[in-house]
């Protein structure tokens, strides 16, 4: 029997390390469908994207809860019936402890800072290590570490704990766990579509992170008046549900699969032109990065058979790569436009995960709206997000210059918060529309550069066309930006608090938002002069016959 399953995973041309959920469908297909044919390189890629896609989806579905919670957390208690057994005179007797001090909204940015320091510490360390690792396990394992400590913050309450170090150190382990998401979904994604342009596919993917927010918010929102408890075991367990789904199935590099074309079967070579073998260009700035075909790539040509991490294989394994090496951060940094992007989403994540975990607890404070409404209509603020991503990668990619897209979004944005700060409580709808508008713009450029642009960069001629970089040049711009995204929270909980006024905390987000813009005008200024070069190269010179 042993045989006859070895047998047909060697026809199959589907490797023994490949996922067992993956091995389960080739068997069953060659038992019931022997004749049936299809493209397999693009079956295998939507299921990447689709795995991928819910994978990050469930990482921002378990970050959300806690800002809709906050609501319940510490409230005015003055707006709520008083239950008889309470004294005169207490006005936190509906807030849960610790949090029912008048510096509440301190202890709950703390909370925030705790999750997003230890987020952005690890994320610089994550990145290396998923490069040496197999990035199923990576992924999966994360989820599930994930998951763990988002359901213990709910336990929290199940339980009637009251200190606040318990809640510090399980936002803090969150934070940590979190960090194997993008390294892992980004580099997986990019093995997969090498050669694509990847403006437009990884705007529409980069939705999972609106999506994810929506849900968790609408999850979170349904319990968060009755048992807020439930607004995070839900999630936890919808997360640890998909990440056993990611470990069954998710194939990490198209060689496991059978889709790495060999030398001695040419009918297995996917069919292409001579020019689509030739590196692709992509530019960024002034620097021409070329993807070159990755030999993870399901379009590369062939190459010889390499050590990899699998079933059987320890998780760190240690056996020797025989093209190269993992590159070092060093190295990396040295990559023309990394520092540029990784400081301009330094303060574009400030803004946009100040709006992720605060967007709640301000509508609840300056509408008459509850906190279920005020979770249900903060996520228009991700509707426009999921647009935002998608417009500015179609930017991206008909006009091949970032840089000059994000600051086109930047531009828009400042006044656009102006706006929403000093008009979105006049009306539901008019809070809406705005909150649609700044989401787009704020979320716009923010998603371009964590995802088409860090690839981009993580395949850049530097690097010789080394594949094992993109985790590690990922994983340096988002950990950046991340620094940028514990630092908002954290102020907007101190400003809001000593100041008392929320005013103060949008003069805040649109100064960050200028400095991104100005951090990125050196890159954005080489994209103008290289587009005027290449059309004045491009124009037929004019001879002169007399």
């Amino acid at each position: 029997m042993r045989g006859k399953w070895l047998s047909c995973l060697k026809m199959s041309g589907v490797s023994r390390d490949a996922p067992v959920g993956v091995q389960c469908l080739q068997k069953i297909s060659s038992w019931m469908c022997p004749r049936l044919q299809f493209n397999r390189l693009r079956c295998y890629q939507a299921l990447v994207l689709v795995l991928t896609y819910f994978t990050y989806m469930t990482y921002h579905l378990t970050r959300k809860p806690i800002s809709v919670v906050k609501s319940v957390l510490h409230q005015n208690c003055s707006a709520l019936p008083q239950p008889p057994d309470v004294r005169p005179g207490d006005d936190q007797w509906c807030d849960w402890a610790p949090f029912n001090t008048a510096d509440a909204n301190t202890l709950l940015g703390t909370l925030d800072s705790a999750f997003l320091f230890s987020y952005a510490g690890a994320m610089f360390v994550s990145g290396m290590v998923a490069e040496r690792v197999d990035l199923r396990y990576f992924l999966s394992l994360g989820m599930l570490v994930s998951a763990v400590f988002c359901y213990l913050f709910g336990l929290g309450r199940t339980l009637d704990v009251h200190d606040i170090s318990f809640y510090l150190l399980v936002q803090a382990g969150a934070g940590v766990a979190q960090t194997t998401g993008w390294p892992g979904t980004v580099a997986i994604v990019g093995k997969w579509f090498g050669n694509a342009k990847k403006g437009l596919i990884f705007g529409l993917w980069n939705s999972h992170t609106s999506l994810g927010n929506i849900l968790g918010t609408l999850m979170a929102s349904k319990y968060v008046e009755t048992d807020w408890a439930l607004s995070f075991i839900y999630p936890a367990l919808v997360m640890g549900a998909v990440g056993f789904l990611v470990f069954l199935f998710l194939a990490p590099e198209p060689r496991l699969v059978g889709l790495t074309p060999d030398r001695t079967s040419p009918s297995r070579q996917s069919t292409r032109s001579d020019t689509e073998e030739e590196p692709t260009q992509v530019i960024v700035g002034d620097q021409a990065a070329s993807l070159r075909p990755s030999r993870h790539s399901a379009n590369s040509p062939p190459y010889q058979q390499e050590d990899s991490a699998t079933e059987e294989t320890a998780l760190l394994s240690r056996s020797s790569r025989s093209q190269s090496g993992a590159v070092s951060l060093t190295r990396a940094l040295a990559i023309p436009g990394v520092i540029d992007f990784s400081l301009s989403l330094f303060f574009a994540k400030l803004v946009s995960y100040t709006f992720l975990f605060w967007l709640p607890l301000y509508i609840n404070s300056s509408t008459p709206l509850t906190p279920k409404q005020s979770g249900e209509l903060s996520t228009a603020f991700d509707v426009g997000g999921v647009v935002g991503a998608a417009l500015a990668g179609l930017l991206a990619d008909y006009a091949s210059c970032p840089a000059l897209v994000c600051c086109g979004f930047y531009a828009l944005c400042a006044p656009t918060l102006l706006a929403y700060q000093t008009w979105g409580a006049m009306s539901y709808a008019l809070n809406v529309a705005l909150l649609v508008a700044a989401g787009v713009l704020v979320n716009g450029p923010y998603a371009l550069i964590t995802t088409a642009v860090s690839a981009e960069l993580g395949t850049h001629s530097s690097l010789a066309g080394d594949a094992k970089a993109l985790a590690t040049v990922t994983a340096i711009i988002d950990g950046t930006g991340s620094i940028g995204a514990a630092v908002g929270p954290m102020l907007a909980g101190l400003v809001s608090g000593r100041a008392g006024s929320w005013s103060y905390v949008f003069y805040m987000l649109i100064s960050c938002d200028v400095m991104a813009l100005v951090l990125l005008l050196r890159m954005a200024t080489s994209e103008v002069s290289r587009v005027r070069r290449e059309r004045r190269l491009a124009s037929p010179r004019l001879v002169r016959i007399e």
